[in-house]
């Protein structure tokens, strides 16, 4: 139609079977009138006893009360939406990317009534359990153990693709790790995880990081991990993270492994927990578990 129905809600109720409004039966049937005026058929056959239906008022009913009951599904499905919990998880780019986007399809699984989101940031600000639901976060002991519980302990083996170590290896005594191009992840000084000025220094190896080997550094573990996949150099893997790529042969072991079992991964729960945190940090646990990490 060009021009808009008159009447609004009112003149629609009696094709739809409601009665939301307080219009009184003389107001009711100017607008039907307005209706029939609008559409050029009569709606309604005046009878001495009262009205009925003509067929025109019969179609208009039944398209009518299809669009009514559509819209009340409608809302009913905005109400359900808006009460849907949510579960806020915070997190950095390298977890989020490489362990929980490629398993959180089974938390869905098991709580289809939860919406989750995840908020990731290169590292966390101080405040950050008062803003989710559940933390997992990268530290030592000292900084999260009165809060959290480890679940991944930073457990690390040098990375690359078979065609690079075909290549450019062996690499089985990390000496010879020194003549590689190494893939670098920044970090502050001295680092929080293992770099490769202190993966070297565990084995008593000493390696100039300026020595002019076509190294490469990326401020994103997921950059790091994509260079190493296309072939750029040897890159630090973190066990947990990269266990997928070793096992689709994406990525081998390029050297021997280092384990710091005070630092890694952290489960941190909010101030109050709730229901729906209780059952991601569950199977946040469990999946850990299951897959032996």
């Amino acid at each position: 139609m060009d021009a808009p129905l008159p009447g609004g809600g009112a003149a629609w109720e009696p094709f739809c079977g409601c009665s939301t409004s307080r219009a009184n039966p003389a107001s009711l049937s100017y607008q039907i009138r307005r209706l029939e005026e609008q559409f050029g058929v009569s709606l309604l056959r005046r009878r001495q006893r009262g009205v009925e239906l003509t067929v025109e008022g019969e179609r208009l009913l039944e398209v009518t009360a299809k669009a009514v009951g559509d819209i009340d599904a409608l809302a009913r499905s905005f109400r359900v939406e808006a009460q849907r919990p949510v579960v806020r998880l915070r997190t950095d780019y390298a977890f989020s990317a490489l362990w929980l986007i490629p398993r959180m399809d089974g938390f869905r699984r098991l709580h289809p009534e939860t919406d989750m989101q995840i908020v990731a940031t290169q590292r966390l600000a101080a405040g950050f359990r008062d803003e989710a639901d559940v933390a997992v976060v990268f530290g030592t002991r000292d900084e999260f153990g009165a809060v959290g519980r480890l679940l991944l302990p930073e457990r690390i083996v040098p990375v690359c693709t078979r065609g690079f170590l075909d290549r450019n290896g062996p690499f089985d005594d990390p000496r010879q790790l020194t003549k590689a191009r190494l893939i670098h992840l920044d970090a502050p000084l001295p680092s929080p995880w293992f770099d490769w000025r202190t993966y070297l220094a565990e084995f008593s190896v000493p390696r100039d990081t300026h020595a002019g080997r076509g190294d490469i550094s990326f401020n994103t573990y997921s950059l790091v991990i994509q260079a190493a996949l296309t072939e750029q150099g040897v890159a630090i893997g973190w066990m947990g993270l990269v266990d997928t790529l070793l096992s689709a042969h994406m990525l081998v072991e390029a050297g021997p492994p280092l384990e710091a079992s005070d630092r890694g991964y952290w489960l941190v729960p909010p101030r109050s927990p709730n229901v729906h945190s209780e059952r991601l940090s569950a199977w946040l646990s469990d999946e850990v578990t299951r897959n032996g990490e």
